[in-house]
């Protein structure tokens, strides 16, 4: 049984669970973010799927804050779904933590093994590895936010390497026939947008891409990337959550936040950018 430790903690976010706690509330409350804090009451609403940033949460926290504020009076997903990019090219193409359970500093969380097994039996685009997650950031970071909003949760990581559109489009693909047998489950895109560029130029670039995200246009937001040259890391992940979404029934993408680093620190010489979006399912 697999029991990975935080990578990054202390670094992207608080070490303590208190100061991670203020740290997480915090970033509701900031005036980038959503300016109050989460509803911790269920309904009957199915949640969305939604893309959120994964800087340190001084940067990109408030933004994140923005879609996880959008699972209040929601039904407890059975399983939520993290996809990251591979920052460190260690471990195989697009691997899937197996079992056992993700540390931080709030508690463990248990890994959804049969969800696991059932993605590694449905298509050969997924490894079953552990070693791709041991020093990755992109997934570790959306975890305490998880944590302080839902509770206990059963999680499914997924790391991946190969950006590929092809292998991404299958990625998507197989999630969404896995999750036909789940009636409420929660899916999360981790990704930055453009890296150290002006402002400007930045914020433009992202919306080029977010234009392709929005109306779930997965071939689209490959092309707008190389035409662009936009540096966004976790564009693989986010393919895979549109096509995802699409075989769910998604219809369209709705952006609750838009921001760089240079709004949270005033300097935007050399910004990246942040996004938080959602996109519903029927219910």
């Amino acid at each position: 049984m697999g029991r990975r430790m935080p990578a990054v903690a202390g670094a992207f976010y608080p070490s303590s669970p208190e100061s991670l706690r203020m740290e997480i509330e915090n970033c509701f409350l900031h005036r980038i973010g959503p300016r109050r804090l989460p509803r911790k009451v269920e309904g009957e609403k199915r949640p969305p799927f939604l893309i959120a940033p994964h800087a340190g949460y001084v940067y990109s926290g408030p933004v994140a804050a923005h879609g996880y504020l959008q699972l209040e009076d929601r039904a407890k997903p059975e399983v939520v779904v993290v996809l990251g990019p591979n920052h460190y090219g260690v471990g195989s193409s697009v691997s899937v933590y197996p079992e056992g359970e993700w540390v931080t500093p709030l508690g463990s969380v248990e890994i959804d093994s049969k969800l696991a097994m059932k993605l590694a039996d449905l298509s050969d685009v997924f490894t079953l590895d552990e070693l791709s997650h041991v020093r990755e950031h992109s997934i570790e970071v959306q975890i305490p936010f998880l944590q302080y909003v839902l509770g206990e949760f059963k999680l499914v990581p997924i790391c991946i390497l190969d950006q590929g559109l092809e292998t991404c489009v299958k990625v998507g693909r197989a999630l969404a026939e896995a999750l036909k047998g789940y009636e409420n489950f929660l899916v999360v895109a981790s990704t930055d947008l453009t890296h150290y560029e002006p402002d400007e130029i930045a914020k433009r670039k992202d919306e080029l891409a977010l234009e392709k995200v929005i109306n779930l246009d997965v071939e689209g937001l490959y092309e707008v990337i190389l035409r662009h040259d936009i540096s966004m890391c976790g564009y693989g992940p986010v393919a895979a959550v549109l096509e995802a979404s699409k075989g769910l029934g998604a219809q369209k993408a709705q952006i609750l936040k838009h921001a760089t680093s240079g709004d949270v620190t005033g300097d935007r010489s050399a910004v990246v950018g942040y996004a938080s979006v959602k996109i519903e399912l029927e219910s």
